[in-house]
């Protein structure tokens, strides 16, 4: 009987401690309503022995902006997985990087589709703005999203005739249309950057709430803009 309430006992401990080790994940709908991390973690937690759980409150996430590490494509979107300082987690990041990784992503059998982050490919001869990411984002949505779409958070938000932050990037001298967007055309008559532009002529104001920023804040969007995908527009025309 001592035997057996011991056993009873032991078991009744290693069930939450189990649990506690389990690494959690959260992810958007467009993720967690497909049957891709059932798919997924239960590959990584045979080749490994670590046990990642969707969790919405857990320490990893899987995010469509950056800051974080681009591991794979659905839809045309582009997800990032961000992780603590954690060795567990340095270890699910690198299997999704891995060819096996990305092999395990792209042989999900259902729907959507996805795929090894093609997009990031271009983004590593990207040139590097040291900015806040996050901050980044942040400001690109509130002060640029008016107009731009410049990522899946307001995708259907922007202006029709505006070229996107993605389209945008596509143009060889992108780098230097963002550092110098506030001379181009419209930007010039509504934006203002401490200590670098010139006050508004009193008689020919802002046409519409301005846009004001700092440098600080201008590095932290072309970070974001760096991080970002470029749009796929397909091969050039060939003409004869």
């Amino acid at each position: 009987m001592r035997v057996l309430l011991l056993c009873l006992g032991l078991c009744l401990i290693s069930g939450p401690l189990a649990a506690q080790d389990d690494l959690g994940l959260s992810a958007p709908p467009a993720i967690t309503e497909s049957a891709f991390l059932r798919h997924l973690l239960p590959r990584f937690s045979l080749k490994t022995g670590i046990r990642v759980v969707a969790d919405a409150n857990g320490p990893m996430a899987l995010t469509p902006e950056p800051p974080g590490t681009p591991v794979f494509e659905a839809r045309g979107v582009l997800y990032y997985l961000r992780i603590d300082e954690d060795a567990r987690q340095d270890r699910f990041r690198d299997w999704l990087t891995s060819d096996i990784g990305k092999r395990t992503i792209a042989a999900f059998p259902g729907d959507p589709v996805f795929s090894a982050p093609v997009a990031a490919a271009a983004s590593e001869s990207a040139p590097l703005f040291e900015g806040d990411l996050a901050l980044g984002a942040e400001l690109s949505l509130t002060m640029c999203g008016r107009c731009h779409v410049i990522g899946p958070q307001n995708a259907k938000n922007g202006i029709d005739s505006t070229p996107s932050f993605a389209v945008l990037k596509t143009l060889p001298d992108w780098e230097d249309r963002f550092q110098q967007f506030y001379v181009l055309r419209p930007h010039g008559a509504f934006t203002q950057i401490a200590g670098v532009t010139e006050p508004f002529d009193p008689e020919r104001p802002s046409p519409i709430v301005p846009v004001e920023m700092t440098l600080e804040n201008l590095d932290a969007i072309l970070a974001y803009v760096a991080a970002s995908p470029t749009a796929d527009l397909g091969a050039p025309l060939q003409t004869q």
